[in-house]
């Protein structure tokens, strides 16, 4: 059965949801004329410049992370679909200060591809380009494949860390430093309890039994490590807890922040049941935990599940977590 939506023409989603996201933000960002890209309106010369992206789909991520101390532009895709290279391209010359680009954004292949294609393109042009892919998903691959991994919820904490480092340091060396020193202390895992859908069809990611979970779900829909049947929270919070701290590893004494991110049509209820018993977990091990975030953060339409996604703290990646920002998707005084 298709999923119902309350939508105009389906072909329009994304350029009349960056249109309501524009109005949303009340004058902070504006849409770049002919290209699916938003860019705030407040950015000085001589700033690093941030560029996420990714497909549409997953709101607030990417393009409601656009803001002070957050990204400043956002490459938009279709739904589930990379950005292309001139919208990309496009974006970044709209950012651009004369210092340089960070290029940040989840590792998927349409993205990897056109974003690099974009980069030569500037390089071309004289603009020192990095590029960040952000790999959380321990469900993806092993950590001896790391470049297999997918990037999830964890594209928040990367975009408040790198944003405010983009910000405050004037050196893009420095600013990459301190994005892949926080790309590595970062892990995720999620579990999806009933589909979500492509607003153009209708039509279901995927499909679950009533009685079935899947633990490790992509953002996409793609196929976790394992299906099974529905268990209380508590068990099913265990499981992904054990799978993420075996992975970075984690060990008592160690510092995180903690992120528990609806995928879409999860009840907060749910949310901060699971958010009790990693607290319970964590502390049974001795881990502390710096700050918790329980909301929603990168979602896949109405999929019903949540992912956890816990980041290892040390005082510099505290500092710019906690730098104030103010963006649609996510504001800290």
């Amino acid at each position: 059965m298709a999923a119902k939506k309350i939508l105009n023409d389906p072909r329009n989603v994304v350029s009349e949801m960056i249109e309501g996201l524009v109005l949303a933000n009340d004058g902070r960002v504006r849409k770049l004329d002919g290209v699916d890209a938003i860019v705030r309106t407040d950015l000085p010369a001589g700033k690093v410049a941030l560029l996420i992206g990714g497909g549409s789909g997953h709101e607030p991520v990417f393009h409601g992370f656009v803001g002070a101390n957050m990204a400043d532009g956002a490459a938009c895709g279709q739904v589930f679909a990379a950005p292309s290279p001139e919208i990309v391209y496009e974006a970044a010359k709209a950012v651009h200060r004369g210092n340089g680009i960070v290029f940040l954004y989840g590792n998927y292949a349409g993205d990897n591809m056109n974003f690099d294609i974009a980069s030569e393109m500037l390089e071309d042009d004289g603009i020192d380009v990095r590029t960040i892919r952000v790999r959380d998903d321990v469900a993806a691959a092993p950590p001896e494949r790391m470049d297999d991994r997918r990037g999830v919820a964890g594209d928040l904490y990367m975009i408040k860390i790198v944003g405010g480092a983009a910000t405050e340091l004037t050196d893009i060396d420095e600013v990459e430093r301190v994005a892949r020193k926080a790309e590595a202390a970062i892990r995720s895992i999620g579990v999806a309890v009933s589909p979500g859908s492509i607003p153009e069809t209708g039509k279901l990611t995927f499909e679950l039994g009533e009685d079935e979970i899947e633990v490790g779900m992509g953002a996409h829909g793609e196929a976790g490590v394992s299906r099974q049947k529905l268990a209380p929270a508590d068990d099913v919070a265990d499981q992904l807890a054990d799978a993420l701290l075996r992975d970075l590893p984690f060990h008592g004494g160690d510092e995180v922040a903690l992120l528990i991110n609806n995928l879409g049509a999860t009840t907060m209820m749910e949310m901060l049941i699971v958010n009790r018993r990693i607290r319970q977990i964590l502390a049974d091990r001795n881990i502390s935990v710096h700050r918790s975030d329980v909301g929603t953060y990168l979602t896949v339409q109405e999929m019903a599940g949540f992912s956890i996604t816990l980041m290892k703290l040390d005082a510099e990646l505290k500092h710019f977590l906690d730098l104030p920002c103010d963006s649609f998707g996510f504001k800290q005084p």
